[in-house]
């Protein structure tokens, strides 16, 4: 994380006095924080993984905790799926063919439920060798496995080799598993290399064109969270936090109430909108938001960017980046390391997994 010694100046205090009245006008008119509906998404088994993509929302690798969904947390989240209006999810991860007898219990927990499940996503790392993949999914199958979305790009060819991708379509053919191949176009660049050993971003780059990079983002949906601002950052343009500020006139509002692609953690953190590294707990879904227990998320909530900035500032002396920022969320992200980093005191448990800050 860049902290940079740069000072705050008359401009961002007249940014701050010129926005102040939007805020108190959007408090005014908005009530707290409610999640009233889910729409579409789905649960996270766990955060480890023996990749570490570099563009991945929620900064899995193989450091994250091995920490896995169990049975009744399961049961509960699908509970609470359900009660507000989803009857079907996908899982993912971290990887969640890492340990496949708890996988098949969190599906047989669905089953219980009675939320379906869309798809399991996978990146292929656990393969080993054709026997022991089609005994894995031959069980799984008995638990409700019904279709693998399976990872195919050169983010995750960086720590996968091709074969096991291959591997892996290969037993899902011979268990009757359907297979999301996702994204099959970019299995022809990575035919390119040797199949069997994995390949780093820049052998893509001295291949295909230094901007190969760039280009992925017009064939592959990423969103810029997580690791992937650390990635995409060198190839924008970046703003200052004063700019960020002066151009951020409607609030997190919108992004915070999103629940077309929701996601519930192994902890029972609900994630809003793709705010990787923002929790709130499952039970307080379908109820206003306490204030007193999630200020960091009402702040955002009713004032934007603005409130969480002058609250860091004011109460643990956030000072922002002189590199700039991507966007608000890139602003957001260096906020929340720094509360982090600085705010132990405070310990905001919408800070959450704590893990993803490190």
């Amino acid at each position: 994380m860049l902290i940079g010694n740069w000072k705050l100046s008359n401009s961002t205090t007249q940014i701050g006095q010129a926005s102040k009245a939007d805020s108190l006008l959007r408090a005014i008119y908005m009530g707290n924080l409610k999640i009233n509906r889910l729409l579409s998404g789905g649960i996270v088994t766990n955060y480890n993984c023996p990749s570490n993509c570099r563009h991945c929302l929620y900064r899995c690798g193989p450091h994250r905790s091995s920490d896995y969904l169990d049975y009744s947390t399961a049961l509960s989240l699908f509970a609470t799926v359900r009660e507000l209006g989803c009857n079907s999810v996908h899982i993912g991860g971290g990887e969640p063919l890492l340990r496949p007898r708890e996988l098949g219990e969190v599906l047989q927990a669905a089953s219980e439920v009675g939320v379906g499940i869309d798809y399991v996503e996978t990146n292929c790392a656990w393969f080993k060798d054709a026997d022991s993949a089609l005994q894995i999914l031959e069980d799984l199958t008995g638990s409700g496995l019904r279709t693998l979305l399976v990872s195919i790009s050169p983010f995750h060819n960086e720590k996968i080799p091709l074969s096991k991708i291959k591997g892996v379509i290969k037993a899902t053919q011979k268990a009757g598993v359907n297979v999301i191949p996702w994204v099959d176009e970019f299995m022809q660049d990575m035919s390119g290399f040797d199949p069997q050993k994995t390949h780093s971003l820049e052998e893509y780059q001295s291949k295909f064109g230094e901007d190969y990079l760039l280009n992925i983002l017009n064939r592959y949906w990423i969103h810029f969270g997580g690791r992937a601002l650390d990635t995409f950052r060198p190839w924008f343009p970046s703003k200052s936090a004063e700019e960020i500020l002066s151009e951020d006139k409607k609030g997190c509002a919108q992004e915070l109430l999103n629940t077309s692609h929701f996601h519930l953690d192994l902890y029972g953190n609900y994630i809003p909108g793709l705010c990787s590294g923002l929790a709130i707990d499952r039970q307080h879904l379908g109820y206003s938001l306490p204030e007193e227990e999630y200020p960091l998320l009402s702040r955002l909530y009713k004032q934007g960017i603005q409130g969480l900035y002058e609250f860091a500032g004011q109460e643990l002396g956030f000072v922002p980046s002189e590199d700039g920022y991507m966007n608000k969320c890139d602003l957001c992200t260096d906020i929340r390391f720094h509360l982090v980093q600085n705010g132990s005191e405070m310990q905001f448990k919408e800070l959450a997994p704590r893990q993803f800050y490190l």
